[in-house]
């Protein structure tokens, strides 16, 4: 059984590093029903969920995502690019060390949402929250476990997979890319074909592909449907608290494919 590894909303989440979005209320205990409904997700899929240990004090911290890139048996812990997150990477880094060998980035700043890999190929986008330092260290880092990096560029998000992210193959074998032409141009994504989100459902381009299924944030029909007709069998889980917060449904976890047995 693969695992996804996770982290509990924090009752601090309101006060969340916000980069393109205007504040507005959060409710954490709603959040974290959510999430709650999120890790379902990930078990009805098939995987073990393994929460990490609990950050009370870092509004941040459920996005674990940003703080740590698996490949394979190896972990990368990041370097996220806000101040704020920095001390969310040693508990990372404990927590996985019983199940990878652990890897420090060596200098820069790198979140795990500007990383999309799409076999092995990892694109990075430069973001706010990532800049070249950081992305050459991955490039170091990433080049002995037989991955390279590549640089992406994206426009008006937080991540570049808030714009694109890998679906996998659909019910024919063909690898999909799903975007949002808003964000990213596909052409800089190599083998794979791209699919664009429905107009006004933007937030659909950061879906996660766990097994056989793909989880989508609710509110996005049009897309999900289309997603279903190419034989995507697609879970739909409502995150809009979380939203609230600029999260996406990749962004609240760590997949290792790995079978665990």
């Amino acid at each position: 059984m693969p695992r996804a590894f996770t982290r509990a909303v924090s009752l601090k989440l309101a006060e969340c590093e916000l980069t393109h979005l205007d504040r507005a209320p959060i409710d954490p205990r709603a959040a974290d029903l959510q999430h709650s409904a999120y890790e379902d997700a990930l078990t009805d899929a098939g995987y073990e969920v393994v929460r990490l240990a609990a950050l009370p004090d870092h509004p941040d911290a459920v996005f674990v995502e940003d703080t740590a890139l698996l490949l394979d048996g190896h972990a990368i812990i990041l370097r996220p690019g806000v101040a704020s997150r920095a001390n969310e990477t040693e508990s990372t880094a404990t927590g996985l060390a019983a199940y990878f060998d652990v890897h420090p980035l060596g200098s820069g700043s790198l979140d795990g949402g500007d990383v999309l890999r799409i076999r092995r190929t990892l694109y990075v986008g430069r973001s706010t929250r990532t800049n070249a330092e950081g992305l050459g260290s991955l490039r170091e880092a990433a080049a002995p476990l037989g991955y390279e990096v590549v640089e992406a560029e994206l426009r008006g998000c937080l991540h570049l997979k808030s714009g694109a992210t890998f679906a996998g193959p659909d019910a024919h074998g063909v690898p999909v890319l799903l975007y949002s032409e808003r964000a990213v141009d596909p052409r800089q994504f190599a083998g794979v074909e791209a699919v664009a989100v429905a107009d006004g459902e933007e937030a659909a381009a950061n879906c996660l592909r766990v097994g056989s299924r793909l989880i989508l944030p609710a509110g996005n029909p049009r897309t999900a449907g289309a997603l279903r007709d190419r034989g995507f069998q697609v879970t739909e889980v409502d995150v809009s608290e979380l939203q609230k917060a600029e999260a996406g449904v990749t962004c609240m976890s760590l997949i290792d494919e790995r079978p665990n047995g």
